[in-house]
């Protein structure tokens, strides 16, 4: 087998060839002694590399705890040495002091220079200042960069350092502040009481080379984690990569041997140079032996091939003396559970020409297909016989109109022998020489070839023959003849039955002509209602017309009679004298008003039944315009004691045209008020459903009869009549609100009950919506 865990396919081969040859020639017991020590290797790697990281944390932290703790050692050397050099300075300035000087202090300008030696002798850095105070702590001479505080008490300058006056160099090295910064300070008292003696050394410069070098080492330490961190990154990269390629190979791996075991196939490779075999994984669970990483010998693999199906000795003979470079052929191997089972091996040499012949190849199990065959050979005997015994006439023929077979009743239809009628004959040859039909007649009407041919034929003993020719889908044709004798012979007896129906059919079609004349009268009265319909649409169009004109003509006096009632009612030019007078005015411009509402209802009514009134869609938000409706209608409802409620969202996008919205929910609004008694209620809702805007007038009024629900929304249409109304109204409040509604493509409905209140909904849907409809 080759090796279950290097195997891809058989490409993969070509480069892994050298590499198994090179392990081939490893020793059996290295390998043996290295297996379970790489075994355990692979086992803790993956524990090795989650402890990378770990390692290089721990790694950095001892580095900076060991860094940290010498450079704080080095900082407290560093104030320890300083300290004992200022004490030291301090007692040595004053000693040279009292020995160049034994009788008194001298002037400043000779204590200068002293001062100078002081700091040369002491080595220390431009930054320390010496000072020399008199008896009262006043100083009168100081370094040279500190002259400011020469004559100034030395309080002044130094916090801190008043232990240094009083006890000199008993009182230590001190830490004080001058001019609000830390300072190293000591002292030595004169004897006599003279005078003190003060070094001052500053802490920033003490620190200043140690703070470098903390710097540097920061530095440093930063640099050396972010080349870890790269390092570690670089790592884990590259493990995540080389995770991810064996993740490929592994699915890769996975993915051949799956499709290699559901394709009942394996893969091998036969090195003839050292009659070695290697099997594929696969090629072991075809044959149910358990995979094995080994080599199997030559003798090893002939043992498992049939020995009736070929010898691989001398398969291998051939191959060798170069007289074939390929195999395919098909033997039975021995399977595990001892039966066996079909195989199609087929290989190729690698390389021709090499000394060493190698071959790699594929071995397919082919045992369902052989056992297909023979079932197929089975089923077609099965065939085979079936058509020989059943009653018809059968025969086939194949692209070429050549014969493929026939049973023994399509020979004894055509009178020839059977040696003259066997499979490969043309059919032209064969219709040539068998008996003459008497007659045929071809009963199908299609021209495609598709739908097959019937013929009828009747032979010359006298027998008839209906033959279907049908295509089949390799080109051929099949043919099925079928005894029609009997059949033809009922024919004849129905052709005089149908001699004698002949009568009756006439009959029939002298009835037929007179409800032919009646149908003609028919048309003739439909002619004359047609003509009766136009009419009437005609005298409809001219009372729209005649509606539309004079609605004009009366609402320009209407303008005129309600405006200057308003004015008198108004008393805008001076009162009228008397209140019968103020009343008649009153009446006058409510009854112009309601005047002019109803031949604007008659106006908007004619336009829209003859065409000419047109609605805009826009953008808006019905809120509000719900909203000054409302409004409107309230003072009516409030003379009544009606409550008025909404339920109407916030906010109500929605395209539409605002004119006509307002005037439907007007009517609606009027209508409710109008027919809902004292102290009822009104309710207007609106919302969104499915696209659509749906407004619901709710009121609690005297309700609708249901026999007058069918005829509401006509124009001038009313529950009550003329002479038994109590409401006044023309009857156009719902024509023309349905009518807008219906010019949105949308709907009004009316649902009521007697005595229970009445609801009516108005459906807008959107542009898009109304368009499609």
């Amino acid at each position: 087998m080759l090796r279950a865990d290097a195997w891809i396919s058989p490409a993969s081969l070509w480069f892994r060839r050298g590499r198994l040859k090179a392990e081939n020639r490893l020793a059996g017991n290295a390998k043996i002694i290295a297996a379970p020590a790489y075994k355990r290797l692979l086992v803790i790697e993956p524990y090795l590399r989650r402890s990378i990281p770990v390692l290089i944390v721990l790694f950095l932290l001892v580095v900076a705890a060991a860094r940290m703790f010498a450079m704080a050692d080095w900082r407290d050397d560093i104030e320890r040495d300083t300290k004992a050099h200022l004490g030291l300075a301090a007692i040595n300035f004053a000693r040279s002091l009292q020995l160049s000087i034994p009788d008194g202090l001298p002037q400043s300008y000779e204590l200068r220079g002293l001062i100078d030696e002081a700091g040369r002798q002491a080595s220390a850095s431009g930054e320390w200042i010496f000072a020399v105070t008199d008896p009262g702590s006043v100083v009168i001479a100081a370094s040279p960069g500190a002259t400011n505080m020469e004559g100034r008490p030395l309080d002044a300058f130094v916090s801190g350092g008043q232990p240094l006056l009083m006890f000199g160099e008993r009182a230590g090295v001190l830490d004080v502040e001058l001019n609000g910064e830390d300072w190293l300070a000591a002292g030595s008292i004169l004897p006599d009481g003279r005078g003190t003696v003060i070094a001052l050394a500053p802490r920033e410069a003490m620190f200043a080379e140690w703070r470098r070098s903390v710097s540097l080492n920061v530095t440093l330490f930063a640099l050396t984690a972010g080349v870890l961190m790269v390092i570690l990154y670089a790592y884990f990269s590259q493990a995540a990569r080389a995770q991810a390629a064996d993740r490929i190979y592994m699915e890769a791996h996975q993915r051949i041997d799956l499709a290699l075991a559901r394709g009942k196939c394996g893969l091998w490779d036969w090195d003839m140079a050292r009659g070695k075999m290697f099997w594929s994984r696969s090629m072991y669970e075809m044959l149910g032996y358990q995979p094995s990483d080994l080599v199997l010998s030559f003798g090893e693999v002939a043992r498992l091939i049939h020995p009736e199906d070929g010898d691989l000795f001398e398969l291998a003979n051939r191959i060798v003396s170069r007289e074939i470079d390929q195999i395919d052929q098909v033997f039975r191997m021995r399977h595990a559970d001892g039966r066996w089972i079909w195989t199609r091996a087929r290989a190729q040499v690698v390389d021709p020409d090499a000394s060493e012949i190698h071959l790699i190849g594929i071995a397919v199990d082919v045992t369902e297909q052989r056992t297909l065959v023979q079932q197929s050979e089975v089923a077609d005997q099965r065939l085979r016989t079936a058509i020989e015994n059943i009653t018809e006439s059968f025969v086939l023929w194949d692209a070429s109109e050549r014969l493929v077979m026939c049973n023994s009743k399509y020979i004894q239809d055509t009178g020839l022998d059977r040696s003259e009628i066997v499979p490969g004959v043309h059919r032209r040859d064969i219709e040539a020489r068998m008996k003459t039909v008497r007659y045929e007649r071809r009963i199908t009407r299609s021209t495609d070839p598709r739908d097959g041919i019937t013929y009828e034929r009747q032979l010359t003993d006298g027998r008839w023959q209906q033959v279907t020719e049908l295509k089949t889908r390799d080109g051929g044709t099949v043919a099925v003849g079928t005894d029609i004798t009997l059949l033809k012979q009922h024919q004849e007896k129905l052709v005089e039955s149908e001699r004698r129906l002949m009568a009756t059919i006439h009959d029939l079609s002298v009835a037929r002509r007179a409800e032919q004349e009646r149908g003609r009268e028919l048309i003739e009265l439909n002619r004359k209602y047609m003509r009766e319909t136009e009419r009437a649409e005609a005298a409809n169009r001219a009372k729209s017309e005649f509606l539309a004109n004079m609605s004009h003509e009366l609402r320009t006096p209407l303008n005129a009679i309600i405006g200057f009632s308003e004015l008198m009612k108004q008393k805008l030019f001076g009162p009228l004298g008397c209140e019968r007078y103020e009343e008649y005015v009153s009446d006058i411009y409510a009854s112009g008003t309601y005047l002019l509402r109803v031949i604007n209802d008659i106006l908007d009514m004619s336009k829209i039944e003859a065409g000419q009134f047109t609605i805009t869609r826009a953008e808006m938000d019905l809120t509000p315009l719900i909203q000054e409706t409302v409004r409107v209608v309230a003072l009516q409802a409030a003379k009544k004691d009606i409550e008025m409620r909404t339920e109407v969202p916030g906010s109500l996008k929605f395209s539409a045209d605002s004119r006509a919205i307002k005037q439907i929910l007007i009517n609606l609004l009027f209508n409710a008020v109008k027919f809902t008694g004292q102290g009822g209620k009104v309710t207007l809702r609106a919302r969104k459903a499915g696209g659509s805007v749906i407004f619901s007038i709710i009121d609690t009024g005297c309700g609708i009869p249901r026999s007058a629900l069918k005829k509401l929304g006509r124009p001038f249409e009313q529950v009550e009549n003329q002479f038994s109304k109590t409401h006044n109204g023309s009857g156009l409040g719902l024509a023309i609100s349905r009518s807008l509604a219906e010019l949105h493509g949308g709907s009004l409905r009316i649902r009521s009950k007697e005595g229970a209140g009445t609801v009516v909904s108005v459906r807008l849907p959107t542009r898009a919506m109304a368009e499609a409809a």
